[in-house]
């Protein structure tokens, strides 16, 4: 997948069939919207692309955007996995967010970018205070010539497939239907530290994960995961809490890798999500630890295989 920063002097050579929106973690709605995308390309001779913005357009507008499902590496290797083969990224700012809708198409998707057929969701907003939707983009297409298709949102137990869902879901706990709308695990990349040394005074050394993103974390547990170090996938156990034993009062990610045994100090992994194992607690001895300790272990292995992500 070919990644392309463009700006308003840009000039781009592809016929194309463009998908637009946020994509914010690429949940199985997205995905949804994304191959239909790529499925009229197809059938049209176009190269099947994405525009995305660099920033969140409520972290401009805001101040504040919201937590990360996905770094931007996480979600570009996933996007090409899909079929994506161009992606198109543009700075969100002052002069972008006053164009009216008409001049966001016209200026952006048709001059730059040689759009001649646009997929988005029925709740799709655009160009200035968001006045414009879908129903603006039909009307719009006539006038321009390029076709246009609307993607109905997807409903799970009720509840529309949404990226607000999603973090939710992860701030539960409830990795199992987090990674069923995600249609993969959700996973998280850091960098090891150096903690203060408990877990391998007792026998079961941890990873402490220094976090580079503003990810959703989910609350405070023992979770079964997986996790990769120069590609290569261990089983893994996964606290998220305060050792409230040891009477600490700051929020870590320590992460027990099974069958690890080198220094990976320094170097950056990925964890996945696979299943919300139980609370954090506090015991009333290292020996009670150290034994849900290694039950916790178990449990991981009796429920984990390395044969996929």
């Amino acid at each position: 997948m070919e990644i392309v920063r463009i700006d308003f002097n840009s000039e781009n050579r592809f016929l194309t069939a463009l998908a637009l929106g946020n994509f914010d973690g690429v949940h199985i709605g997205h995905q949804k919207l994304i191959k239909s995308m790529i499925k009229n390309a197809k059938i049209k001779g176009l190269i099947p692309a994405l525009l995305i913005f660099e920033n969140h357009t409520k972290s401009f507008v805001c101040g504040n955007g919201p937590r990360l499902i996905n770094n931007n590496k996480q979600k570009n290797d996933f996007l090409e996995k899909l079929g994506v083969e161009v992606l198109y990224t543009m700075k969100f700012d002052r002069d972008i967010m006053q164009l009216s809708p008409e001049e966001f198409v016209k200026d952006i998707l048709i001059q730059k970018l040689n759009c001649k057929f646009v997929t988005v969701g029925s709740d799709y907003r655009f160009g200035y205070r968001a006045e414009g939707d879908a129903t603006r983009l039909q009307r719009i297409s006539k006038e321009l010539d390029f076709g246009v298709e609307i993607i109905e949102p997807l409903q799970n137990n009720g509840k529309i497939v949404s990226s607000t869902l999603v973090r939710e879901l992860i701030l539960d706990g409830n990795i199992k239907e987090v990674n069923h709308l995600l249609a993969r695990p959700y996973a998280i990349i850091g960098e090891v530290i150096h903690g203060k040394g408990i877990g391998k005074k007792m026998g079961v050394p941890t990873a402490n994960l220094l976090l580079k993103n503003k990810y959703v974390i989910p609350k405070n547990g023992i979770y079964r995961t997986k996790t990769k170090i120069d590609e290569k996938l261990y089983l893994s156990a996964t606290n998220i809490g305060i050792n409230p034993t040891f009477k600490e009062n700051v929020l870590k990610i320590e992460n027990h890798i099974i069958g690890l045994n080198e220094d990976i100090y320094g170097k950056e992994i990925e964890v996945f999500f696979f299943e919300y194992i139980r609370p954090e607690m506090k015991f009333d001895s290292e020996v009670t630890l150290i034994e849900q300790i290694h039950r916790d272990i178990s449990y991981v292995k009796k429920n984990s295989d390395l044969q996929s992500y």
